[in-house]
């Protein structure tokens, strides 16, 4: 008689001749640890679209999305050998994206420090914001983000843009539950006061509100 065990091996099982496009992820897993070159393709395909909007939505129009991408599949590509459970791929690879996302802002905060005045390259959001008032706006919301930490500002990108659960961030960003809490505890207050004393933005103030359980949910308060 199957044990509980020997079905999840057998759900888990590569077959070098299955179709990769309707694998479950740890078919794709064990595929990938196979060094079946189907399986990069594929991976590409399934995570690629996840990969690039965590980017675009955490650092910008101005992100360098093919680089930033192709990082984030190197560093999975490299170190999908070490992981346990082949059912939590697509949190491990938000766990690389995010990092290579906090990595990049802390590079990127140095960056205002250290280079010389006027050698800033100006933003431009003309090829993705072909409304003047939208792209200033958009601009202006970009450029407060950056005054959260790295840390603070993936958090607040992943709960209230991209809408993952607490427990999903906290595990994107390899931190405990309370610290995501607590962070975007902090991050949500500090972006509402932003907004506040920006006049351009105080319209977007009746859509965040003010009150950050309510925007953090039941989740928040248990």
């Amino acid at each position: 008689m199957p044990t509980a065990r020997s079905d999840r091996l057998a759900s888990i099982a590569y077959l070098p001749g299955a179709t990769l496009a309707e694998a479950d992820d740890p078919a794709l897993v064990q595929a990938l640890l196979a060094g079946d070159p189907r399986a990069t393709r594929e991976a590409w395909r399934r995570f690629g679209p996840l990969v690039r909007r965590l980017v675009l939505r955490t650092l910008g129009p101005q992100a360098d999305l093919d680089d930033m991408t192709q990082e984030v599949f190197i560093t999975f590509f490299d170190r999908v050998r070490t992981l346990r459970d082949p059912r939590t791929v697509t949190a491990f690879i938000m766990s690389i994206t995010t990092f290579k996302i906090r990595h990049h802002l802390r590079w990127r905060w140095l960056r205002r420090w250290l280079v010389m005045p006027g050698d800033v390259e100006t933003l431009d959001l003309r090829a993705t914001q072909p409304n003047t008032d939208a792209r200033e706006a958009v601009g202006r919301l970009f450029a407060l983000l950056d005054r959260l930490s790295p840390l603070d500002r993936t958090a607040f990108t992943l709960r209230f843009v991209e809408g993952l659960e607490l427990g999903q961030v906290a595990a994107a960003l390899e931190v405990s539950l309370a610290t995501v809490k607590r962070r975007l505890t902090k991050s949500w207050q500090r972006m509402v006061t932003l907004v506040r004393e920006d006049p351009a933005l105080a319209e977007l103030l009746p859509a965040l509100g003010t009150d950050v359980e309510a925007a953090h949910g039941r989740e928040a308060r248990e």
